[in-house]
């Protein structure tokens, strides 16, 4: 990756992790789930209003951390508004092998644009405690898109 492209990821992160987007309790939030890192102490609650019809009408969360994670859960919520069950899932996989390496990123129509703004977090894939700073969120808006009511919390 070349210095500029770095330091523009790296703008990006920073300016989510200090004015992050949808950080918000909306009160018309039919899905919800608490993620936690006790590593380091990130804690989130990731909220969702899905319609009748499956669609993320709504993403927004609440909660405190570090910059990745901060980061993350402001793009997350960003790129999930609009989308069907399938999409969603579709992402939530695509963005856990861009940030582990683990599973199998694949094409999704009509995803391009949004994997591309979440490229920039590809980087946390180099440190492995920041991997974890960087997917809470997702696994945690995975457990609320399924309607779980457990906490989501990073262990691995």
């Amino acid at each position: 990756m070349s210095d500029e492209l770095r330091d523009l990821y790296q703008e990006v992160i920073l300016d989510h992790g200090k004015n992050p987007r949808n950080f918000r309790h909306p009160p018309e939030a039919n899905r919800h789930a608490k993620g936690h890192n006790p590593l380091c102490g990130d804690q989130l609650t990731v909220y969702l209003t899905v319609g009748e019809d499956g669609l993320v009408k709504d993403a927004a969360f609440e909660g405190r951390g570090c910059a990745i994670s901060t980061a993350s859960a402001s793009l997350m919520t960003e790129v999930l508004k609009g989308k069907a069950p399938e999409q969603v899932k579709a992402l939530f996989d695509n963005f856990h092998y861009l940030a582990t390496g683990a599973g199998e990123a694949y094409p999704f129509a009509g995803l391009e644009d949004d994997l591309e703004r979440l490229e920039v977090l590809a980087g946390v894939r180099q440190y492995p405690m920041r991997v974890k700073c960087a997917t809470l969120a997702w696994h945690t808006m995975h457990a609320a898109i399924e309607g779980e009511d457990k906490e989501a919390v990073i262990t691995e």
